[in-house]
């Protein structure tokens, strides 16, 4: 998906406010569609929160049937509030959180491992009725190779490291365009 910059600034700013908006006072604003139709195209997404360089929250949709805007906006305050791994988000923490967001392509299955492309396919899979799902830049934040990646995969969907040798798991793949807050020198939180 070719998003403009100033599109990528606009959902920035609404996950941002969409934080925001679980406490009283905040409202989220509608985005002009006429002048950016492109978030009302559908998509999936995921939005990751960082406090002071660690993860404090990830969550989003492989695909979804909401526009682009929606979608970002209840992935933002799933992974503010709903994280399982973390306790909610407070008001006091808003300002200390760097946001990324990862707009996802369509998911397309992998018939071989060496298809695999560490920095630009993502990951689900799907085994046994369990998925687990890694962004593209897991691997490249964590230095992995793609053993390495396909053993972090199958210990998120809840296997053993290893699980996937001497077999081909039902995976798919996908690639992202992800951008952060850290990206615009003029973000204002």
């Amino acid at each position: 998906m070719e998003l403009t910059i100033e599109e990528k600034k606009i959902l920035l700013e609404i996950a941002r406010l969409s934080i925001k908006s679980v406490f009283p006072g905040d409202k989220i604003p509608e985005p002009d569609y006429q002048k950016h139709p492109i978030l009302k195209s559908h998509a999936g997404a995921f939005v990751t929160l960082k406090q002071f360089g660690s993860l404090r929250g990830c969550i989003g949709y492989i695909i979804s049937d909401k526009p682009l805007f929606e979608t970002v906006c209840d992935a933002a305050i799933q992974a503010s509030q709903h994280d399982p791994r973390f306790q909610p988000i407070n008001k006091s923490e808003i300002e200390n959180l760097s946001i990324e967001i990862s707009i996802l392509s369509e998911p397309f299955p992998l018939n071989s491992y060496d298809e695999i492309e560490i920095g630009k396919h993502g990951l689900i899979l799907e085994e046994k009725g369990r998925r687990g799902l890694l962004l593209p830049q897991v691997p490249v934040e964590h230095q992995l190779n793609r053993e390495q990646f396909l053993d972090a995969i199958c210990q998120k969907t809840g296997f053993p490291a290893g699980y996937w040798r001497g077999k081909q798991l039902s995976l798919s793949a996908f690639t992202a365009t992800i951008f952060n807050e850290k990206d615009f020198l003029n973000n204002s939180k």
